[in-house]
């Protein structure tokens, strides 16, 4: 049987199946409850009650929402182009879903552990900005296609940023496999070996960055209410606009997946004598969201000329800085050689 799934073309497409089946369905699984906890959090700041009927405590409100999408009718501008206008919001949640084949649950949970993830996961999170540019132009109307422009524009302006600060995490770890970055945080004093500290600069536009990368408040004006009502997703309804905001919604868990790699030690332990395990992993990408949901709930919109002089003025040359200053600390092995893990990192 072994065999059958290691050697045979059809036993190896049914086992990558399987894989891919079993990180997808948790994932889907768990956003339902992660936009529940994200309304729940946004209402107890603003004291009201939040998602409460449908189910106990309100916890299936959105399995009733995604029921609700699914039976409405589906929409379509009659100017539209309608091939591009139904393959946009596939292109953003497929994207937004083959992203994690290379993110690391565990040690050795990983569908494909690749030396290159972080390219790889780059260069899908870019691919997903033409998603959002078909939707804006495939509908035909001006307001979709401005939001598209300055969506694009703000995902790209803070995917230079972001890409700037992982290199000083690659510069430390002498690799840009996840398992190894999250193994050259290893060490005796638990919690104080891992990036968050050495790089705790970059934690902070790391965070704000994907804000901004995933369009969430307060930088989520290409679809404001005051801004562009829904920015690119303006003419969707039904069943294609919900595939856009899962995409979304998946975009986000997988930045709270790369900062927990990145700077909280993925799946290591806090306390040197607990255990390493998945639920060290899943507990550190719920608090990471918990600060998402904070963020949206107690901060108020940037202008859009804010939120690109922020990402082209501040954070570009600050990141800049600190990929040299990294370079140079392990290049000369300053402050006790903690930006020079080659030997861990693999």
């Amino acid at each position: 049987m072994v065999e059958f799934f290691t050697t045979t073309g059809v036993g190896i497409g049914l086992l990558i199946t399987g894989q891919v089946l079993l990180i997808v369905l948790p994932l889907l699984l768990a956003l339902a409850f992660l936009m529940y906890a994200d309304r729940k959090i946004w209402a107890a700041v603003q004291l009201r009650r939040g998602p409460n009927v449908v189910g106990v405590f309100g916890l299936l409100q959105s399995f009733a929402d995604l029921m609700k999408y699914v039976v409405k009718e589906v929409v379509v501008p009659a100017g539209a182009d309608k091939a591009v206008f139904f393959i946009a919001p596939m292109v953003s949640l497929v994207m937004a879903l083959i992203a994690w084949a290379v993110i690391p649950f565990n040690d050795g949970w990983v569908l494909a552990d690749i030396n290159v993830a972080i390219l790889y996961v780059f260069a899908i999170s870019s691919l997903e900005v033409y998603g959002v540019i078909m939707g804006g132009w495939a509908s035909n109307s001006k307001y979709p296609f401005l939001g598209s422009l300055r969506s694009a524009a703000q995902m790209i302006s803070y995917e230079v940023s972001l890409g700037l600060i992982i290199i000083g995490v690659i510069i430390s770890t002498g690799s840009m496999n996840f398992s190894s970055i999250v193994n050259a945080q290893r060490g005796d004093l638990g919690l104080l070996n891992w990036y968050f500290l050495p790089h705790f600069p970059m934690l902070i536009l790391f965070f704000i960055s994907a804000l901004a990368e995933t369009n969430r408040p307060p930088f989520d004006l290409p679809e404001a209410e005051s801004e562009l009502v829904a920015g690119y997703q303006v003419e969707y309804s039904s069943t294609p606009f919900l595939l856009f905001m899962i995409g979304e919604l998946v975009a986000i868990v997988l930045m709270c997946a790369l900062v927990s790699l990145l700077f909280f030690g993925g799946w290591l332990s806090p306390i040197p004598f607990l255990p390493d395990g998945f639920l060290w992993m899943f507990l550190k990408m719920l608090f990471v969201f918990f600060m998402f949901a904070m963020v949206k709930a107690i901060t108020p919109r940037f202008r859009y000329d804010q939120l690109m002089r922020l990402g082209w003025k501040v954070f570009l040359p600050f990141s800049l800085f600190w990929v040299v200053f990294v370079s140079f600390a392990a290049k000369f092995d300053w402050f006790w050689g903690i930006y020079a893990r080659w030997t861990v990192g693999g």
